[in-house]
């Protein structure tokens, strides 16, 4: 898909940055580092990665920090070892393991056997370390203060789990790919697994190598970025993190009516359900849908 470039020289572009964030950074440190360097007045992220994750981030700009709602929808793809026989506090390296079962007698097809119990829409419960709110605080707040409390468990989903790879010994460690929808925890997974073992598990590295469309392949390390327009440059259209929805063209009259609020006709007419309205040159311009009544596009979510 090619860059977009903004016509308006007041104000940074409106895009999407396919970021390959390092790790012991946080996703947040990440936007900050690029609205200093940019200038842009609107600077967001489209789904968080741990301060020990690594991979894909989507950082918006400009207008498409509106979409983020809609990013959260697609699927993600991440790579991770899960090491086996300890479990920690946080889910994952951050904190001191502690020992639980001997992996040694474990082989790759126990652990494959065990990943077929985490595929499709299952009940799971977030880490105690995790940004959940509990009573209005996040849940790593009541942890850090000493009062551990495990959120309630929530249905998630995951497309797919497979074993890459298997180093097997006191000290195994399984290297899983997992697709998943929004609000999944592979910390939690790594946890689960373990249990499911009945050895214990925590999460050590963890890549997202796909979110939606955008691939890891294609990303670009923000120490690349050492100027507004090496940032431009990579910008992607802001559609490219919208799921799938039927998109229709307005022409110069129908643009201003819609970025007034009001619903247009629109040919070919639509089927109904979710539009994306475009306009004369392609750019994106509203959110909305389909009227079957009166026919026409309604608006909902109307871009700058």
């Amino acid at each position: 898909m090619p860059p977009l470039h903004s016509s308006d020289a007041s104000r940074f572009s409106t895009g999407v940055l396919n970021v390959d964030k390092a790790a012991g950074e946080t996703s947040f440190a990440v936007v900050n580092r690029l609205r200093r360097l940019t200038g842009a007045h609107r600077v967001g992220h489209a789904g968080t990665l741990d301060p020990l994750a690594t991979g894909v981030l989507p950082v918006l700009f400009e207008s498409a920090t509106r979409l983020a709602e809609f990013a959260l929808k697609l699927p993600k793809t991440y790579v991770a070892d899960i090491h086996l026989g300890f479990v920690t506090a946080t889910d994952d390296a951050e904190a001191p393991r502690e020992a639980v079962g001997d992996p040694a007698r474990l082989v790759a097809a126990d652990v494959e056997s065990a990943l077929t119990e985490f595929t499709g829409r299952i009940q799971q419960q977030p880490p105690a370390f995790s940004a959940v709110k509990l009573d209005g605080k996040r849940a790593y707040e009541l942890a850090r203060a000493g009062a551990p409390t495990r959120p309630a468990p929530r249905e998630v989903e995951v497309y797919e789990a497979t074993l890459l790879d298997f180093q097997p010994g006191p000290h195994a460690v399984a290297r899983v790919e997992v697709r998943c929808g929004s609000g999944t925890y592979l910390r939690s997974i790594a946890r689960d697994l373990g249990h499911k073992l009945g050895v214990g598990g925590y999460l050590g590295r963890l890549v997202r190598t796909a979110y939606g469309p955008l691939t890891i392949e294609n990303a670009v390390r923000i120490e690349q970025l050492v100027e507004p327009d090496a940032v431009r440059d990579r910008l992607l259209p802001a559609e490219v993190i919208l799921p799938d929805m039927e998109r229709v063209r307005l022409n110069v009259e129908q643009e201003a009516q819609v970025r007034q609020g009001r619903s247009v006709r629109v040919l070919p007419e639509p089927e109904p359900g979710p539009l994306r309205a475009h306009d004369a040159e392609g750019r994106l311009v509203a959110l909305g849908h389909t009227d079957p009544l009166r026919r026409t596009f309604v608006p909902e979510k109307v871009l700058s």
